[in-house]
């Protein structure tokens, strides 16, 4: 299995690698005033269940093809916490994640709206989003980005530079490095001239999430990946590189966002799965769990 940037059905348990295929896609220049990156996956055979959908800040637009022939184009808003479902008969996927501040000029709302809940992309209130879905639903996931990146520019300008240049700034410093912890709210307001209130409404409209739970998510998908990529690091060496206090840290704050301890995680003692519940918001229908 490759791992990448983006998020997919997380598969917990080794024995189940050889099904699910991911691949990063290179994003075009054309398409990255709003994509930070791309991913494409495909399923070869049958998959073991539940899945992890581990917790995510950022908000993607999923082209995506079911074993049975249905395809949807949705938008799958921040995931502050892991959630496990029984799959679904998947046959491929591309996920585009959005940039910083990329959700309201695309959708026409902003990405605390998003948090935890997945809409077709057709149900915004965008124009842009409209037409859209109507394009996108009919090709094939590795057809959707050549596709953007020759559509999307003539249609949508760029968020306004300054707040997505100042907003961008601000993710990447609370973002986790190998042996640099985020940074703090209060010192990173300081270095960059805002006041706290201003950086966290920055971030409510920009992310979605507060900039201490964008810390936490990304601190703990710095543990996925590198217990993935080096599986005999031990556990206090990985809390030191995710840049937590102590192994305890991290196992409690791992806990808290993926519902069991690290050991339980990787061992594939996971939840037990849960359907999605319809769930209203708005003028529209949201899947949330």
């Amino acid at each position: 299995m490759t791992t990448t940037s983006y998020d997919g059905p997380w598969q917990a348990k080794p024995g189940d690698a050889n099904a699910l295929h991911e691949e990063a896609v290179p994003v075009p220049d054309a398409l990255r005033p709003w994509f930070a990156d791309i991913g494409l996956t495909s399923v070869d055979g049958d998959l073991r269940e539940p899945f992890a959908h581990v917790p995510d800040a950022a908000t993607k637009v999923v082209v995506r093809v079911e074993e049975n022939g249905r395809r949807d184009v949705l938008v799958v808003g921040p995931r502050a916490r892991a959630s496990y479902h029984a799959s679904k008969r998947l046959a491929s996927c591309v996920q585009l994640r959005l940039g910083p501040g990329a959700a309201r000029p695309l959708l026409g709302v902003p990405a605390l709206d998003l948090v935890g809940g997945v809409a077709r992309l057709a149900d915004f209130p965008t124009a842009t989003a409209r037409e859209l879905a109507v394009e996108l639903q009919p090709l094939e996931p590795d057809e959707v980005v050549a596709r953007l990146a020759e559509t999307l520019p003539g249609r949508l300008a760029p968020a306004d530079r300054a707040r997505t240049g100042l907003l961008r700034a601000a993710v990447a410093a609370m973002s986790t490095d190998a042996g640099r912890p985020p940074a703090g709210v209060g010192e990173l307001a300081r270095r960059l001239a805002v006041s706290e209130r201003q950086l966290r409404k920055l971030f409510a409209d920009g992310v979605g999430l507060s900039p201490k739970h964008y810390a936490r998510i990304a601190r703990v998908r710095h543990v996925l990946t590198r217990a993935r990529q080096a599986p005999r690091t031990s556990w206090a060496q990985l809390a030191a590189a995710s840049g937590y206090y102590d192994q305890s840290h991290m196992t409690a704050d791992f806990r808290a966002l993926m519902g069991v301890p690290p050991t339980s995680f990787f061992t594939g003692r996971l939840p037990t799965a849960r359907p999605c519940q319809a769930l209203r918001v708005g003028t529209g229908t949201w899947l949330k769990p």
